[in-house]
């Protein structure tokens, strides 16, 4: 998956700054947080992918170019094809409405 997702990546912005954390990294501390359902200020610093700060910025610069849209409409299109998505159950809210 990172082969497809790497392709999307928009240009890393220019920075005076120290080198940033590599694209492919900063996408395993953001997976690790997604994972474990930890707060990005509680990443523990010694596995070496950068601070939750700079995953969390990355993350949010890579969600406004669409990044995850394209794979995401992929592997649920290979699931279907190959019979493993259950669409029998959905979780609905509001978040996506409009409030009255």
């Amino acid at each position: 998956m990172w082969a497809l997702i790497e392709l999307l990546l928009p240009w890393p912005e220019k920075s005076l700054g120290p080198r940033p954390v590599p694209d492919r990294l900063c996408l395993q501390r953001i997976l690790y947080v997604l994972y474990n359902d930890v707060s990005w200020q509680l990443l523990p610093l010694e596995l070496g992918l950068g601070s939750g700060q700079t995953c969390w910025r990355r993350l949010e610069r890579w969600q406004q170019a669409g990044v995850f849209d394209r794979p995401h409409r992929i592997l649920l299109a290979e699931l279907n094809a190959a019979g493993r998505l259950d669409s029998s159950r959905a979780c609905v809210d509001g978040s996506h409405t409009r409030a009255r």
